[in-house]
């Protein structure tokens, strides 16, 4: 009995869609200090996702203005 290997192969359109339906968060934090003294900081949060799903998933913590204003 042969083992055959299938490759799945996605193009750069599925992966965008997926990217865009499912969204990605990229949070980076640095700080530079010399003699405990902090010279910089740097907080970074890159939010990529469609309208749709960042608003769907902003209402859920509380993010967008409707439920800001009725708080």
């Amino acid at each position: 009995m042969a083992v055959e290997k299938t490759i799945a192969s996605t193009s750069l359109a599925e992966v965008v869609d997926r990217i865009l339906d499912k969204g990605i968060v990229i949070d980076a934090w640095a700080r530079l200090s010399l003699v405990g003294i902090e010279l910089l900081a740097i907080e970074a949060r890159v939010v990529v996702a469609s309208v749709d799903t960042y608003l769907k998933y902003a209402e859920a913590v509380g993010l967008t203005a409707g439920t800001a204003a009725s708080a």
